[in-house]
């Protein structure tokens, strides 16, 4: 049973603050601090280059990764951490595009997060080999799958209203029309129930600084599944990854039938530090409970802001079981009205061109939480004061 009066206490919050983002940013686990000083004195000052050895930071990439891989279902030995999302989203959908070479349709949405596109269209004009890109509608994605299809790229949590898609249908259907499946679970990990092995994915990926609590920039994840560890293509062939890394051999042979090809280049053993104290909070967590509670605070949000902040109109869908852990708003003056909150200390985030984003993740937040955060919201709308000049400037990040 997930204790969420003890998640709480192993946040470091600043006093005062509602903290409805992180489903962009997670907060601070009260043990970062003393894990980082630790790290400093007691490895890298202390053990310099013997830490590869003496403290394992050679395979950490892998431990921390079977930690990650609990909380998506996948079995032990499929999943590792390392280099950024975008270059995880970059290596998975290579190797997908090389298990079918003779298909050349990608497949995507128009509301996925834009750097997944971006990587693909990169990758497309590397290949430079006639592969298109095509973006229908979410909603539209499981018609589009057709024995055109190569690789079927989709985000399971949209970024701006938190709409799921449905993954066992599109891996069933995928997989019957030959197609090949990387999910981006960026916007579901630590936030939703997912089944990467008992749901036969392909590939997934997803980040560790959102809902896992990793830190800024924190390692991202890959995941493959045990049937294709032996295939699977590793278009990123970095000396971590080679079978024989400390043979320097001059030609590239991918580590054999295990998930370690899917490495790359030295990861940053620093920010391992600090993710690995988070999951020792998330060691202790049932997903499916967080959801549960995640679902019984999003509908108090949404009853609250719905009856008192007129304007606001939900776009998250209104089926607590079709959308993840964030619920979103479109209004009109959206940014300001953001800007007018976080200013009052309730910190959520905005998404263009309109949209109101506000993370409910039970681990830090309650009911008290929610019920504020909606009279701070009343309270701007009602005096208008997103309308002052001060909330009205673009910041470089929104």
């Amino acid at each position: 049973m997930t204790d969420f009066e003890w998640t709480r206490a192993q946040f470091d919050l600043p006093d005062g603050m509602i903290y409805l983002n992180g489903n962009s940013l997670g907060p601070m686990p009260r043990a970062s601090v003393p894990a980082m000083t630790s790290f400093l004195n007691d490895e890298w000052r202390s053990e310099l280059i013997k830490g590869w050895n003496t403290k394992n930071w050679f395979m950490q990439t892998n431990t921390l990764g079977n930690r990650v891989g609990r909380l998506i279902g996948a079995e032990a030995g499929t999943t590792v951490v390392g280099d950024t999302l975008s270059i995880k989203v970059f290596q998975a959908v290579a190797a997908g595009m090389a298990m079918v070479p003779e298909r050349k349709v990608i497949l995507s949405d128009n509301g996925n997060f834009p750097t997944d596109l971006y990587m693909v269209e990169g990758l497309i004009k590397l290949k430079d080999a006639g592969y298109e890109l095509r973006t229908p509608d979410p909603e539209d994605v499981l018609d589009h799958i057709t024995e055109e299809v190569g690789v079927v790229m989709v985000t399971e949590v949209d970024y701006r209203t938190g709409r799921r898609h449905d993954m066992r249908a599109i891996i069933e259907r995928a997989h019957a029309k030959g197609a090949v499946v990387v999910w981006d679970l960026a916007h579901s990990a630590g936030a939703v129930p997912v089944d990467v092995g008992g749901l036969d994915a392909d590939f997934a990926v997803g980040c560790t600084y959102k809902y896992l609590n990793g830190g800024p920039g924190a390692p991202a994840f890959i995941y493959v599944a045990p049937r294709l560890l032996e295939s699977a293509e590793p278009f990123l062939s970095g000396w971590y990854g080679h079978e024989a890394p400390f043979a320097f051999d001059t030609d590239y042979r991918p580590m054999p039938g295990k998930i370690e090809r899917m490495r790359i280049g030295t990861p940053s053993i620093a920010s391992f530090a600090l993710l690995s104290v988070a999951l020792d909070v998330w060691d202790k967590v049932d997903v499916t409970e967080v959801h549960a509670k995640s679902i019984e605070l999003s509908e108090l949000f949404i009853r609250e802001v719905e009856a008192r902040c007129p304007g606001l109109t939900l776009v998250s869908p209104r089926d607590p079981q079709r959308r993840g852990s964030h619920v979103s708003f479109a209004f009109e003056h959206g940014y300001a009205a953001m800007q007018a909150l976080i200013a009052d200390n309730v910190i959520g985030d905005f998404r263009a061109p309109n949209v109101m984003r506000f993370g409910i993740t039970p681990l830090f937040v309650g009911e008290a939480e929610i019920i504020a955060a909606v009279d701070t919201l009343e309270r701007i709308l009602r005096e208008e004061r997103y309308t002052q000049d001060a909330f009205q400037k673009r910041a470089l990040v929104t």
